[in-house]
């Protein structure tokens, strides 16, 4: 292992702030040096970048091939990291599945670039973990240090938010900070602040957006939206502020707020309507998840039929194996699955066999073109067919014309959503919503006994 080619006789220091599984540094030891080169100031001879390697997709790999598979994969890393830097530089596991370095003679964007691609891809050929040989793929994150006034956790941060920045691009990426990205940092820093008290402080809301049943027109139900505005930022969109939770580990409390609020509204509403709540991909790999969802429905005495959770494509496949225990909890208790955006993701057809979905919603793309575009025109029908054949509701999203309203009716799609039909009110206006419609309702049925009675 990587330590004990340094460590012949360790002291207990060293031991401390080494990392038991593969001999390298901790991230007590790579703050520790981290924090020597900065105070060096003009004494250093020369400059140094820090480079962060997280490896995508590491839970599945341990999930799917045990956790001993995991560990060796972990070890080989950082054998492989370790051998490849020069001697200078310090190689530690600094989180779970994430190993930093510190480098010393960089001093360019452009050199630190060079630097992670060749580790990139040593780190990417194949693992032996025994009888199999398996991949995986590292996103990077790096910064060269070039403002004396840094503190190392200021430091460090910016090689971190490269990282955040590279996860989003996508599996193997690699991201260097620039200049420009210290105004990204500040920005995302304040709205993660404004976030964190928004959330604690209950001021992120509910919205509620109708779904109908096209055959009648008839109101069936709503999907949550979760809407913020803060006083100084203004209005913030979620896609904005849902990705920013996402990466800080605000999600799990932000659902939490916005599904009790959303339960307690729905309450109000006829029983026979159903509440539609998303769930994020990070979520489907929380084991937390069931009982937080479980947990709110309970507080707030909501019948748990009449919920309905939706989940993308995308998610599912982060983790499959965590989110089908997820989803089969969920269902225990009678609660709907619903996947959001078919068609767009990259999940095969067999998902919908393995998993046990009691809804589809047709994506939006698909519905916007569906007048004008052939393709998707004829992609709606066998998504249509397909629902039939596994006897799965559906829900197709994005109408905002009575003709598109019309031809999926036409084609025979059950429900739908969007513009058309109303957009995203908070609890005061879709509460006064559902009873214009129950109060339309009846006078409809009145009208129709009087017809019958004359």
């Amino acid at each position: 292992m990587p330590a004990h080619t340094r460590f012949d006789n360790p002291t207990t220091a060293e031991l401390v702030s080494t990392d038991s599984l593969t001999g390298l540094g901790n991230r007590q030891r790579f703050f520790k040096k981290l924090s020597l080169y900065i105070e060096a100031g003009p004494r250093r001879l020369s400059p140094f970048a820090v480079l962060i390697f997280n490896i995508d997709g590491f839970k599945p790999i341990a999930d799917l091939f045990g956790r001993e598979a995991g560990d060796t994969v972990l070890a080989q890393i950082a054998l492989r990291l370790h051998s490849a830097v020069d001697d200078n530089a310090l190689v530690c596991r600094v989180g779970g599945d994430e190993f930093a370095v510190l480098h010393p003679s960089i001093s360019t964007e452009e050199s630190v670039r060079e630097e992670a691609e060749l580790l990139l891809e040593l780190v990417s050929a194949p693992y032996d973990i025994g009888r199999r040989n398996i991949r995986v793929s590292c996103s990077v994150g790096a910064a060269v240090y070039d403002n004396q006034d840094d503190s190392p956790e200021a430091f460090f941060a910016k090689a971190e938010s490269a990282l955040y920045t590279a996860k989003r691009q996508g599996c193997g990426s690699v991201i260097v900070h620039n200049k420009e990205m210290d105004e990204t940092i500040r920005r995302l820093t304040r709205l993660e602040q404004a976030l964190r008290s928004a959330v604690s402080e209950g001021q992120v809301e509910p919205h509620f957006q109708p779904i109908v049943e096209l055959r009648s027109g008839k109101l069936i139900g709503f999907e949550c939206l979760a809407r913020w505005t803060d006083r100084d930022l203004g209005s913030v969109p979620p896609s904005v502020f849902i990705p920013l939770a996402e990466e800080r580990g605000i999600i799990g409390p932000l659902t939490q707020l916005l599904l009790k609020k959303a339960c307690l509204a729905a309450r109000e509403w006829p029983r026979e309507m159903f509440l539609s709540f998303n769930l994020s991909p990070t979520q489907l790999i929380d084991s937390h998840t069931t009982m937080l969802v479980l947990s709110t429905i309970a507080d707030t005495h909501f019948d748990p039929r009449r919920l309905e959770i939706e989940i993308t494509e995308t998610g599912m496949m982060s983790d499959p194996a965590s989110a089908k225990e997820i989803v089969s909890q969920l269902r225990d208790v009678g609660i709907r699955i619903s996947l959001d955006d078919f068609g767009t993701g990259q999940s095969s057809l067999g998902r919908l066999r393995e998993f046990p979905f009691d809804k589809l919603k047709i994506d939006r793309s698909f519905v916007s073109a569906l007048l004008d575009d052939r393709p998707s025109e004829h992609i709606v029908k066998a998504i249509l067919s397909l629902c039939d054949g596994l006897h799965l509701d559906v829900v197709a999203e994005g109408i905002e014309t009575q003709q598109q309203a019309a031809k999926l009716k036409a084609m025979g799609c059950r429900g739908g959503q969007g513009y058309y039909f109303g957009k995203a009110a908070d609890h005061n206006l879709t509460l006064a919503r559902v009873r214009r419609t129950l109060s339309s309702e009846k006078k409809g049925v009145a009208h129709h006994s009087m017809r019958l009675a004359s």
